[in-house]
């Protein structure tokens, strides 16, 4: 299978990991060896939903880390927009800068929610909430090494991998081997779309380090989140090598009619399709999150 780019396996990023165990995120620290530049990918902000409360617990441990080391933040990605989690961008951004980017088909994304919560026209859905839209196979430099954004939609409309050197970092489209694939229910995902994505991203070369942002520990295993592409063509549940498209299909479309919506959806999509940013404030100043009702 073709792909936009070649993978430069020489190149070793330093990546740290952080695990947010309320919604089994891992966001990531990913730094140039050859410089002091790095990219903050998949950032989780804390919200306590009962109470109605923010926090930036997560976000502060990525920004200490960052900060103690004496890097420089360049890039803050988000693979996708997340259902499941809010997004720390605009938090991060505030105290160490860099450009906020996600794939291009964020303006889908913006436009089938928007309507959903009933947005209206003051909402922009052109992506301008964002400092960069990635279409498949641009590149960007982080420091000395560049970084390549591959679409692998299925998922959602969005969803882009990004391949840094050695590494590639596939949001929701893969797992862990023992943990499969992503749902494909949400809309705009595609069950027959998502195998093709994640033959592509399969196509890179085997010893390619791959970053999950989820794990749920199944079986009752430790949380994981780094694996090969030689491991998940050898060992994936769901995709195998082997498994085919049909049987992928079949498999995703009646697991998903089973599985409940995340618990943060109605938050998360709001916040997300926003770049992370909360909706406005009302005249007195405060600021409301919608509950769409039999909408979703």
């Amino acid at each position: 299978m073709n792909l936009p780019f070649h993978a430069d396996l020489s190149l070793r990023p330093e990546i740290v990991a952080f695990f947010d165990a309320p919604t089994n995120t891992i966001s990531y620290i990913v730094r140039d060896p050859n410089s002091a530049s790095c990219a903050v990918i998949d950032s989780v902000m804390d919200i306590d939903y009962a109470a109605g409360r923010i926090t930036y617990d997560g976000a502060d441990k990525i920004i200490e880390t960052i900060r103690k080391k004496g890097w420089t933040l360049e890039w803050i990605i988000e693979t996708h927009v997340h259902a499941d989690h809010l997004s720390a961008a605009p938090y991060i951004q505030g105290k160490l800068g860099g450009k906020l980017g996600i794939g291009e088909n964020i303006t889908v994304v913006q436009d089938t929610f928007g309507k959903v919560f009933n947005e209206g026209t003051e909402f922009q859905r052109d992506g301008s909430q964002f400092d960069r839209l990635f279409r498949d196979g641009d590149s960007y430099m982080i420091g000395t090494m560049t970084a390549h954004a591959m679409h692998t939609p299925g998922h959602t409309p969005a969803c882009m991998t990004h391949v840094i050197g050695d590494a590639a970092f596939v949001g929701d489209t893969l797992f862990m081997p023992d943990g499969g694939s992503a749902r494909a229910d949400f809309p705009g995902g595609d069950a027959r779309t998502l195998y093709r994505s994640i033959k592509r991203v399969l196509a890179l070369p085997g010893e390619t380090r791959l970053f999950m942002c989820h794990d749920y520990g199944p079986n009752g295993r430790g949380i994981a989140w780094e694996t090969t592409v030689a491991d998940e063509r050898a060992h994936n549940i769901h995709v195998k090598d082997g498994v085919s498209e049909e049987t992928f299909v079949a498999m995703r479309e009646t697991r998903d009619a089973t599985l409940a919506m995340p618990k943060l959806i109605i938050p998360s999509l709001q916040v997300n399709m926003r770049a992370g940013r909360m909706p406005p404030k009302d005249p007195s100043g405060a600021v409301y999150l919608k509950v769409p009702v039999n909408a979703l």
